[in-house]
């Protein structure tokens, strides 16, 4: 990585997370992880912040860390079905998978005595008692080609006969997807996102109308971040910004815009796997990415910190971030995406 869009670069950020790991070094130093091993699960696209930030957690511990990058919904199945013999210690999980993951008992309530930092997070960034927390706040928007497309005032640009065939979308199985099913509500119905995100019908009738200019729609982001760069695709919908902001920092000719309809809160959550090995070392790994870390991970990502004590980067995109009813979605999500996979296959 060159220079993301706040100045910073990958290797600048690793040097700022050894200073900052050697200063909170007492807080979790007695989590001597010599010769183990630590599995945390993510998104692959998490792999922009956490690249630079295990190898300082492995030399403050002596660990060895495991990350297994898929989907949260993939994530949530393993620990299903690994009850009572867990190999993951950690997850990194979006709130709507969150939530049924509370509901299967797979998830160890965090408590400020093993996670100081927990005390100083933003309200509303930590769940269900503890069950997990937000260690960024990002949001979707478009990604567009610049040398195809400099702006998108509205989404409803996606369904002019000018984008035939040059539109990625996520599926409804990615977490993002969910935007564009908000959106899609939203314009198809005239109502705002908090009136129109109960109106799955109007969901899929908008979004069936898109399908003739859609290039692909995309489960594993990297190739879809992919054709968008090469020019392929002139934009894709329903982007979550710190990807965008990952490939551009890189040199794609790759930029993330927020139309005036604005874009859907992405929280992203930690928490630890109820029965899950090493939870010393679980416990060093959620604390620093609520406490030491949260300064460089907002910085590379161009998220909003979880963290009071750390201030938001400079270049965050503005405009109406909206916070959909996860409990809501979870509910009705399995469902939603058994009907995608029927109608909106290309």
């Amino acid at each position: 990585m060159n220079r993301s869009a706040s100045g910073l670069s990958r290797r600048a950020f690793g040097q700022g997370l050894l200073a900052a790991s050697t200063l909170a070094a007492p807080a979790w130093v007695r989590a001597q992880g010599k010769g183990r091993e630590l599995v945390v699960g993510g998104a692959g696209s998490h792999k922009a912040f956490l690249d630079p930030l295990i190898p300082v957690f492995e030399k403050q511990t002596g660990c060895k860390v495991i990350f297994e990058g898929t989907r949260s919904l993939v994530n949530l199945e393993k620990m299903v079905n690994n009850k009572g013999r867990q190999y993951m210690s950690v997850v990194l999980m979006d709130d709507p998978v969150m939530i049924p993951a509370v509901k299967e008992g797979v998830l160890e309530p965090l408590t400020a005595k093993d996670i100081p930092s927990l005390a100083k997070l933003k309200p509303g960034t930590v769940h269900m008692d503890g069950m997990w927390a937000n260690y960024m706040q990002s949001t979707t928007g478009v990604a567009v080609n610049t040398g195809k497309l400099k702006q998108m005032p509205s989404y409803a640009a996606l369904w002019e006969p000018a984008n035939k065939g040059k539109v990625v979308i996520p599926s409804l199985q990615n977490t993002e997807g969910l935007s564009m099913f908000l959106v899609a509500a939203a314009l198809e119905t005239g109502k705002p996102m908090k009136d129109a995100q109960y109106q799955p019908e109007a969901a899929f009738r908008k979004l069936k109308a898109l399908k003739p200019n859609l290039l692909t729609v995309y489960t594993q982001l990297p190739q879809a971040l992919n054709l968008l760069e090469q020019g392929e695709a002139t934009a894709i919908a329903g982007m979550i910004g710190f990807n965008a902001f990952d490939r551009k920092a890189k040199g794609a000719p790759i930029d993330f815009v927020l139309p005036k309809e604005g874009g859907m809160a992405m929280p992203t959550g930690i928490a630890k796997v109820r029965g899950g090995p090493q939870a010393d070392l679980a416990n060093a790994f959620v604390e620093a990415m609520l406490g030491a870390w949260q300064q460089q991970i907002a910085e590379i990502s161009l998220a909003m910190p979880t963290n009071t004590g750390v201030a938001a980067p400079a270049g965050l995109p503005k405009g109406e971030v909206f916070i959909p009813d996860w409990a809501y979605i979870a509910e009705n999500r399995k469902a939603w995406v058994e009907r995608w996979d029927r109608e909106m296959a290309l």
